[in-house]
């Protein structure tokens, strides 16, 4: 899908998890940053000091992926002398994880409750545990220097490190123990910590007395007790008649993944970045913001009733900067929304490929708005409305950054409008940008929504003139796309796009209604159908094994299998869409109730595993846990129309 795209294959294999099949890595964020566990082993692979993989555009290598978040930590475990198996599991459909050996038990987890980089590390060894344990640390980077910070009680180390900007307070959370000295093991004096990530040393005070305030004294097992209890009281009661147990703890688990995804650090100069959700977890490789990706995410949050979060992501669209950056290829239109991601600071990233180019996505655009509509229609907000963002107010940025480009960059096609050819929603390579059916369909349900936020501000001109804009699109798109009694993907004729997955969630969307043509397509999809039983994106056109897409491209893609699971719904085929539904459920079930990418269809050297392996990035947000929920909201939503 993404980055990977332009990789050759042997670089992008070192991206992918080294687990195998059914082991998706356990994570746990809080939305200053993540930790990543093996569920197999129970060791703490990763502790990044941000919630994104890449800061900020790096300076010096303008097409680079750019600056690389901070990550502290290779590995954590704890050492009882002799190897085991290792039992690892989300706690109660949390973000904290309870891994569990013959010899002890341990807790991994970052608090919601506190506004910063914090991480919660405990091993209680069992009686019959050889020497009691301990724990073992090998850092991503040599330490610097280390010092010792007597504050509250406790003696608080500070480590700084080569090639690491932000620095590590290690707070104890348990007695000390007496061991033998060892180089770099600064863990190994206690058995529960908080590690916490400062940006500066000048936070170092406040960050702990907030840290002393929030842990209230308690021990470890009680503050996961207390976190599991807080993540609770913060669950939106679903308005869901859940099939089976499968489904409700699939359902939490993915509302939790879905917080944990939403960057919660605070805007400042230089930094704007607050709202934004990433595509997927970490280590998945798309462990950054897509402005795609965010809005299915963001509309989940909004359906399920979490409107903080959504509000964030809103308000996120609205001040991440700078973008606009790539005018040259918009008809010279400034716009606000991207065209394809954000670096964690909240400015754009046009994709810059290892081909030198970039990819232009006009369906952002409709996405976008698409959000604005839908988080008025649920919550009736309209002081969102006049909130001021980077570009004035909401509306009027909305408005004039959004709308406006986008109908910039329309053309016109027989006797109505479509959008300009772009890279669309499966991020075609900018040298083979097209016409696509997707970008013009997002166009008409974002500007089909900004109509509605226009009557709501009052704008009754504006109004009047989208819905004109719209009626032409409609028109345009049905002449462009609707040839031979047939949905087609692209204007351009070809194989590749002929039968596309993205056609489905346009139906779903109500671009096109024709019982007959949603027959067709529904029908067509059996081209798309793979071994693993699912669907892939569309029919690849590469030959070239050497070509990432050859592969990637012929693999079961869930957002597609979950896209014709609502279309067969909409046609009364419930048995079909259940059975979908049913199949991705247990197959989380088995995989701490996560949601992948892909399943494999075709194993291979970037894909290995069985067929019907969880594969690609695990677990996703927008394609993966925000698409779920809105399959079962949906379903439940059709079902009260029956």
């Amino acid at each position: 899908m993404r980055l990977a795209r332009y990789l050759a294959p042997v670089v992008y294999a070192s991206l992918l998890a080294s687990l195998p099949a059914a082991a998706t890595n356990l994570v746990t964020g809080n939305g200053f940053g993540f930790a990543v566990v093996s569920p197999q082993t129970g060791t703490l692979s990763k502790f990044y000091a941000h919630p994104y993989s890449f800061v900020r555009p790096d300076v010096k290598n303008p097409l680079s992926e750019g600056v690389e978040t901070a990550n502290f930590i290779k590995e954590i475990d704890w050492s009882v002398g002799v190897a085991q198996s290792v039992s690892s599991e989300y706690e109660d459909d949390s973000q904290v994880i309870h891994a569990k050996t013959r010899d002890g038990e341990g807790l991994f987890f970052m608090p919601f409750g506190l506004q910063q980089a914090a991480l919660v590390i405990s091993f209680e060894p069992s009686p019959a545990a050889p020497g009691g344990g301990s724990l073992h640390v090998e850092w991503s980077h040599p330490v610097k220097s280390q010092r010792v910070v007597r504050m509250f009680g406790a003696d608080m180390q500070l480590l700084k490190f080569d090639g690491i900007t932000e620095s590590l307070l290690l707070i104890p959370l348990g007695p000390k123990r007496v061991v033998s000295e060892q180089p770099q093991q600064s863990l190994a004096t206690s058995l529960a910590w908080a590690l916490v990530s400062l940006e500066s040393d000048s936070e170092l005070e406040d960050t702990a007395r907030e840290f002393n305030h929030w842990r209230a004294g308690l021990a470890p097992r009680e503050l996961a007790k207390r976190e599991v209890a807080e993540i609770e009281r913060w669950r939106v009661k679903p308005a869901v008649h859940f099939a089976d147990e499968n489904e409700r703890h699939l359902w939490r688990q993915s509302e939790v993944v879905l917080r944990m995804a939403q960057s919660r650090e605070p805007n400042r100069l230089g930094r704007n970045g607050n709202g934004l959700i990433i595509a997927s977890l970490p280590d998945g490789v798309w462990f950054m913001p897509w402005v795609r990706d965010m809005a299915y995410a963001a509309i989940a949050l909004a359906r399920m009733g979490h409107r903080d979060e959504a509000r964030a992501a809103l308000l996120a669209y609205f001040n991440a900067q700078p973008t606009g950056k790539m005018r040259a290829e918009t008809q010279g239109a400034d716009y606000q929304i991207s065209v394809v991601r954000y670096f964690g600071d909240g400015s754009e990233e046009p994709f810059f490929t290892m081909e030198g180019n970039t990819n232009i996505e006009f369906d952002d655009w409709g996405l976008a708005l698409w959000v604005l509509g839908e988080y008025e229609r649920q919550y009736d907000d309209n002081a969102l409305l006049r909130t001021p963002t980077y570009r004035g107010r909401i509306y009027e940025s909305a408005k004039d950054y959004v709308v406006k480009p986008l109908l910039a960059n329309l053309e016109s096609y027989e006797q109505g409008l479509i959008v300009a050819a772009d890279t669309s929603i499966w991020e075609e390579h900018q040298k083979d940008k097209k016409h696509f059916a997707f970008s013009t369909a997002a166009a008409i349900v974002g500007l089909r929504e900004f109509a509605e936020t226009a009557r709501r501000a009052g704008d009754e001109p504006t109004r009047t003139a989208i819905l004109k804009d719209v009626a032409l699109l409609e028109q345009g798109f049905s002449a462009a796309f609707i040839r031979d009694g047939k949905l087609h993907g692209t204007l351009e004729g070809g194989v590749k796009n002929d039968i596309d997955g993205a056609l489905l969630p346009i139906i779903n969307f109500g671009i096109v209604t024709d019982p007959a043509i949603v027959r067709d397509t529904t029908e067509r999809m059996e081209l798309l159908k793979v071994e693993s039983g699912g669907y892939r994106r569309v029919r690849s056109s590469y030959t070239d094994p050497a070509i990432f897409e050859y592969w990637y491209e012929k693999q079961e893609f869930l957002f597609v299998d979950f896209s014709l699971a609502e279309v067969y719904r909409r046609l009364g085929r419930n048995a079909e869409a259940d059975a979908i539904l049913k199949r991705i459920i247990d197959k989380a079930a088995a995989d701490h109730n996560v949601i992948p990418e892909m399943y494999v269809a075709v194993p291979c050297r970037l894909f290995p595993g069985e067929l019907g392996d969880p594969t690609g990035a695990m677990p996703m947000m927008g394609y993966g846990a925000g698409a779920y929920i809105l399959h079962v909201l949906e379903r439940e939503e059709l079902r009260g129309r029956r």
